[in-house]
């Protein structure tokens, strides 16, 4: 088995220390594998060490990684940024994987923690409204779909 696979196994069964262990060895003999340095991120983010997993994300989305490896690259540095308090930076981020992946909505629910951290609380609830209506396969939530759409964006809104 490679080693890489070995590490991300020891990562999903929860063998953190080991799984980072191995993926910085890993790190020093492929420096520039970009998918060594995605893991490398997310075993930081998974041990609680978000600041530490910041540059290898930079550095695996800066080498070139695969299309959904991008896409989680993307999302765990947009999620990390977010509970760094880096909203500008989390901010920016998930306004560009949106537009590159536009149907990918876990960027649209990361966007929006990211509007509520901000303030934008009308904004926040506006993307969640209409995820929740577009996804969800509850009986109740689909009965009233048309209406949590129209009224997504009109929360403050009242009518006479």
């Amino acid at each position: 088995m490679d080693r890489l696979t070995a590490a991300i196994q020891l990562r999903e069964s929860g063998k953190l220390e080991e799984a980072r262990s191995v993926i910085l060895e890993l790190l020093q003999e492929r420096p520039s594998d970009a998918s060594v340095w995605y893991q490398c991120a997310w075993i930081h983010d998974a041990l609680g060490i978000e600041r530490e997993a910041v540059p290898f994300y930079k550095k695996a989305l800066q080498l070139g990684l695969t299309e959904e490896e991008r896409k989680g690259a993307l999302l765990g540095l947009g999620s990390t940024y977010r509970t760094l308090g880096m909203y500008d930076e989390a901010q920016s981020l998930f306004v560009k994987a949106i537009q590159e992946y536009p149907d990918r909505r876990e960027y649209q629910v990361f966007h929006a923690m990211v509007l509520y951290n901000r303030g934008e609380f009308r904004d926040a609830m506006a993307v969640l409204l209409k995820q929740l209506a577009e996804t969800s396969t509850d009986e109740g939530i689909q009965s009233y779909k048309k209406a949590i759409l129209f009224y997504s964006d009109k929360l403050d809104q009242t009518w006479s």
